[in-house]
């Protein structure tokens, strides 16, 4: 299990800083500046949880397994965002953006978090 999580924390690294550098030069800045934080690699390694979820529903539906998924970055992403908002170091704040729930997950993010979960789903059967 420590392959998967390592490459699922990097990955999920590298998907944050390119999105936040695509956001950038969507907001004007040409630099292109992408970031992520430290604290963010452990919540992006338990990723490494899909493969057991796959190994039980390869059979359904992509599109219903891509919907599990997506609950799955919910719930990771509420949970660690709450724990880590009680002592202030939350490295994100949706509290302004549409669609947010208590500023640590953005509803309108589902179809992002559907794909990653199908991505991640890939690069982990892929590699055992």
């Amino acid at each position: 299990m420590k392959k998967p999580f390592l490459m699922c924390g990097f990955t999920g690294w590298c998907m944050e800083i390119l999105w936040t550098g695509c956001h950038s030069l969507l907001s004007g800045e040409s630099t292109m500046t992408g970031q992520t934080s430290l604290l963010m690699f452990p919540i992006y390694g338990c990723a490494c949880l899909i493969r057991p979820v796959y190994r039980k529903l390869h059979s359904v539906p992509l599109f219903l397994r891509g919907c599990i998924y997506t609950i799955g970055f919910f719930v990771m992403e509420f949970t660690s965002g709450s724990f880590l908002k009680h002592f202030h170091m939350c490295p994100w704040d949706y509290s302004q953006a549409p669609l947010n729930y208590r500023g640590v997950i953005r509803f309108d993010y589902a179809p992002l978090w559907f794909l990653a979960g199908l991505f991640f789903e890939k690069i982990l059967t892929k590699s055992s």
